[in-house]
């Protein structure tokens, strides 16, 4: 391989770098968080100087080598280490490494009343100088960062999800449903309701194919069973209603920045109908761009024609 080729394979491996700065206050914690849920490896404080040694790793956590995504901090935490920064920059820039920076910010007064409700100290007031002091000797420390940056949002009035929702429309735009990672498991309420559901549906109203001598040792991922449950008249009216519920909610734990999201579907024994209907309102919710997972919990416990515990698969 010659060197334009070992060039052009490593700049095809490098990673998409996101440098988050800003005030003290703005919300740069907020921030890292919703960068770890895009799937950012995320690094806070990072002196500026060891951004090309970052650049530089492999076998990051959840970080395949040939598409990282990283995000770290840089600040005036830092002391004399941020005064770097731009040279840093510079040098990526230089080296054709693109990046982009982000920065926060947010009214003076706005600042002041976040650092007196959390009762930390600015760190620009190590010698006892008021935090409106500190604020102004931030300000004029990162006034050429803020100028040059790709990305700044003002937080004064924004509430932390709206930080969380700006971060995800600028850096993974047509991805919010892909955040929202949802958990679709089907149970029986004989075995116990579940605890951890932020949705539970209770399909206990429809025919029972348990009573069916050929369908009970069966279960819901077996094709008579899914029929029997799924092409009933009652069961395509639930199902109109239950989508539309969907539909409705969906939009909304997306919109608040609600990560995780467990659907609880459960019928007696959590073999039969449940299994028919979390399996059918996981593949609903994937065709709508979630990320889904489907689950059985009891389905291990399923019964055969003579009442004795059958082996089942439980989850996929």
């Amino acid at each position: 391989m010659d060197d334009q080729a070992k060039t052009d394979d490593m700049m095809k491996n490098m990673p998409e770098l996101v440098i988050v700065s800003g005030m003290s206050g703005a919300g740069r914690t907020e921030a890292m968080h919703a960068f770890e849920d895009l799937g950012y490896f995320c690094v806070d404080n990072l002196p500026s100087a060891l951004i090309g040694n970052l650049l530089d790793l492999t076998g990051m956590p959840g970080q395949p080598d040939n598409h990282r995504r990283i995000a770290v901090v840089c600040d005036a935490r830092s002391g004399g280490f941020f005064k770097s920064l731009m040279e840093e920059l510079g040098k990526l820039k230089a080296e054709g490494i693109d990046y982009r920076v982000l920065f926060l910010d947010a009214d003076d007064e706005k600042l002041i009343a976040r650092y007196k409700s959390s009762r930390r100290r600015h760190p620009l007031c190590t010698d006892g100088s008021s935090i409106a002091q500190g604020i102004a000797r931030e300000r004029e420390m990162l006034y050429g960062l803020r100028k040059g940056a790709h990305h700044v949002i003002n937080t004064t009035d924004m509430l932390p999800q709206q930080l969380r929702s700006t971060i995800r429309a600028l850096f993974a735009p047509g991805e919010e449903r892909q955040g929202l990672q949802v958990t679709v498991y089907s149970f029986g309420f004989k075995h116990g309701a579940p605890v951890d559901a932020d949705l539970v549906m209770d399909v206990r109203f429809l025919p029972n194919p348990y009573y069916d001598p050929e369908l009970r040792p069966l279960t819901g991922l077996d094709k008579p069973v899914r029929d029997f449950v799924l092409y009933r008249p009652e069961t395509e009216e639930f199902q109109k209603c239950w989508r539309a519920l969907l539909d409705c909610v969906m939009p909304g734990y997306v919109a608040e920045g609600k990560q995780q999201l467990a659907i609880a579907v459960g019928c007696t024994g959590g073999q039969h109908r449940s299994v028919a209907l979390a399996e059918s309102t996981g593949d609903y919710l994937k065709q709508k761009g979630y990320r889904v997972s489907v689950a059985h919990r009891d389905l291990k416990l399923a019964e055969g024609a003579d009442g004795s515990i059958v082996s089942a698969q439980g989850a996929r």
